[in-house]
């Protein structure tokens, strides 16, 4: 049952943590009749990433086509994988590939590269899978005097209470992931008249 949750390259053997992780959803899958859904999804790989000196968040990879099928039930489906790993904030991006961008001296007629699998593409499309079901509703880049660049991701404030101690693991997975500084705000409250 585990080989068919986790889908792995020929060659690649899945780790001890994947497994784990693996055999939570099929738990889950066996026994919560709320997320019988799972049974036709499955999982590409899964990351351990360090947010603190104590905390730890896992980042679980799916397949692009199977992200909506996970959105449908990620809230429960998070909530309960959080409890079988013993507290860890569990996040779900789609596997994605980014193509470089073909080089001049290329000799060989190539197709051209498609927008959604560009470097920027990917990494938006990353930063969305993992705020959701929070909505991002503003975006600025501000340059700092020594050359480096600081992405802030404003989010929607109707998500804030559930998602506000997802915050600093929201940053340190995307920097992880992408390389890139990024600190996410909420919106502040307009006074209205």
């Amino acid at each position: 049952m585990l080989n068919k949750k986790i889908i792995k390259p020929a060659g690649k053997v899945a780790t001890e943590f994947e497994n784990t992780v693996a055999q939570a959803l099929v738990d889950l899958e066996n026994n919560n009749a709320e997320l019988k859904d799972l049974k036709d999804l499955s999982v590409c790989s899964v990351k351990e990433v360090d947010v603190a000196e104590s905390k730890k968040a896992v980042v679980i990879f799916v397949p692009f086509r199977q992200l909506k099928n996970y959105n449908k039930i990620q809230q429960k489906l998070t909530y309960e994988v959080e409890k079988k790993l013993g507290g860890k904030q569990v996040m779900f991006i789609a596997q994605r590939r980014i193509i470089r961008k073909p080089a001049s001296n290329n000799k060989i007629k190539m197709q051209k590269r498609p927008i959604s699998r560009t470097i920027k593409a990917v990494h938006d499309a990353i930063l969305e899978d993992l705020v959701f079901p929070n909505t991002i509703v503003g975006r600025r880049l501000r340059y700092r005097l020594d050359g480096s660049k600081l992405h802030k991701i404003y989010l929607d404030r109707k998500e804030m209470l559930s998602n506000i101690s997802k915050v600093d693991s929201f940053s340190a997975v995307y920097h992880k992931l992408t390389g890139k500084e990024v600190v996410f705000e909420f919106t502040q409250q307009t006074a209205e008249n």
